[in-house]
């Protein structure tokens, strides 16, 4: 078996949204996101404590989404393409029906072209906090109407919300979909184990 090569891309590198297209689909296997400026951003893969988590939250979304049929939710292999030119991947997105509704099945079957109206990020060991914070601002400057960012480390959530400071709080303390999702309820203390 051969080992893989460490790919490693100058700092100054910037690409186009079709170049960025280009590269994803010769290297399928690997997962990215473009930056508004055009900064390639390598994803790499979760640890097994973070999978867990995303896939526990994308249930919690699914089963709300089921039971109101309000929208759509995204994992976080859904690319979506942000009027400000980023390409992001949230691990977890939701999109009020109507919104989706309006795209054409061209633009459902490729990176979304608009920011979803939910978004969730969970920091990783791995992860930059300033970065995924930043992320988190972009995603309210495009659009977002509601963000949770939870940090398994500090058992703490941060709620988004737009023309609002960002809000700390204790996993302890279940977290509501507000207006946005109505009626969610989502209890991470089960979920983190804590």
């Amino acid at each position: 078996m051969t080992a893989g090569l460490p790919l490693r891309l100058p700092p100054t590198l910037r690409w186009t949204e079709t170049e960025f297209r280009e590269w994803v689909k010769a290297n399928p296997d690997l997962r990215w996101e473009l930056t508004a400026d055009g900064e390639p951003l390598a994803m790499p893969p979760t640890g097994g404590e973070t999978g867990f988590y995303n896939a526990n939250l994308n249930a919690n979304f699914i089963l709300w989404n089921r039971q109101t049929a309000l929208g759509y939710v995204f994992d976080s292999s859904t690319g979506f393409r942000l009027p400000n030119g980023a390409i992001r991947s949230p691990a977890v997105a939701w999109i009020a029906k109507e919104k989706w509704d309006c795209l054409s099945l061209e633009e459902c079957r490729g990176l979304v072209p608009l920011c979803p109206d939910f978004v969730v990020e969970i920091l990783s060991p791995a992860d930059d906090p300033n970065l995924v914070r930043a992320k988190m601002a972009e995603y309210l400057a495009n659009g977002a109407r509601l963000g949770w960012l939870m940090d398994p480390q500090q058992q703490t959530v941060t709620i988004y919300r737009p023309g609002v400071a960002p809000r700390t709080q204790d996993v302890a303390v279940p977290l509501t979909g507000e207006e946005v999702l109505p009626g969610l309820v989502v209890n991470l203390t089960s979920l983190l184990g804590s």
